[in-house]
């Protein structure tokens, strides 16, 4: 990979590391669904009007939209909402990358090796250590709702497989208008008319900027080049970069929220990392290993 196409990966993973931050800066001010509810309304207008559909079928646009929108960002918009920290988020919605190796064996009839296996001992290993976190940066609820997250995130990594569009910025933007009309349904039932409105009231330059933040640098800048750079290079060149997301996450708590990296989070985030890179590199490795 080139030096500036480096740079610009690592780039692209330290503003997804930090989203999760600017996500609970938005939290304190507009309720979850809402929140994730325009980030996706602002997504899809008024680029919509300028960019043509895909050519792939509809019950993926729209799958990929309800899954990405909904399951996804919503769902963790909720978690973060209902106390785990932004940085445990960050680095727990990358074991979508262990649900993903068993729905693709389940769905697409893909092989687990026995590195991916061992993989994935190891991240649930790191997922019980943060279960322990008692400094009230992680709550159950919390929790399980990222879980919820991570595993909608898996089903939309099966869906763009399937779907096999080139056009992954048109893909976006045309998905993401199936997005907001049930997160806005979700935000009234959960919390009645007030969310709407007392929304401009409660709307600040933090909230905006949270908004703007999810929307432009998050989705369609870091999705567009995130999906250039995968065009360009082998996936196993660039979709290990993605390691580097919840170390920037939880940098990111740190030096934005003020969020305690106690000694249990950095162990835990040790051995989903570790994980992660055997469920990348390990079948290389013991192929290395048998030609030796």
């Amino acid at each position: 990979m080139k030096q500036y196409d480096f740079l610009l990966a690592i780039f692209i993973t330290f503003i997804w590391g930090i989203n999760f931050s600017f996500i609970k800066l938005g939290l304190n001010s507009i309720d979850p669904f809402l929140l994730s509810g325009i980030r996706f309304l602002l997504c899809s207008f008024p680029l919509i009007f300028f960019i043509k559909r895909p050519n792939i079928p509809m019950k993926y646009i729209i799958s990929y939209g309800l899954l990405f929108g909904v399951g996804l960002w919503g769902i963790v918009s909720l978690g973060i909402y209902f106390g785990i920290s932004a940085g445990i988020a960050s680095l727990v919605l990358q074991l979508s990358a262990f649900f993903t190796v068993i729905l693709a064996s389940i769905i697409l009839k893909e092989s687990i090796d026995i590195s991916k296996k061992l993989a994935f001992i190891i991240a649930i290993f790191g997922l019980c250590l943060i279960i322990n976190v008692t400094d009230g940066s992680v709550t159950f609820l919390g929790l399980i709702l990222v879980l919820v997250g991570a595993l909608s995130m898996s089903f939309t990594n099966i869906i763009v497989k399937k779907a096999n569009s080139k056009d992954i910025f048109s893909f976006i933007i045309w998905a993401s208008i199936f997005s907001p009309i049930p997160l806005f349904i979700l935000a009234y039932l959960t919390h009645g008319d007030t969310v709407f409105t007392n929304f401009f009231y409660n709307l600040n330059k933090t909230a905006i900027f949270s908004i703007l933040f999810q929307i432009y640098p998050t989705t369609l800048f870091g999705y567009w080049i995130w999906n250039n750079l995968l065009h360009k290079y082998p996936a196993s060149s660039v979709a290990p970069m993605g390691l580097m997301v919840p170390i920037f996450g939880l940098l990111g708590s740190y030096f934005i929220l003020d969020e305690e990296l106690g000694f249990i989070k950095i162990v835990a985030s040790i051995f989903i990392i570790f994980a992660l890179i055997i469920n990348s590199y390990g079948e290389k490795i013991l192929q290395k290993i048998c030609r030796t």
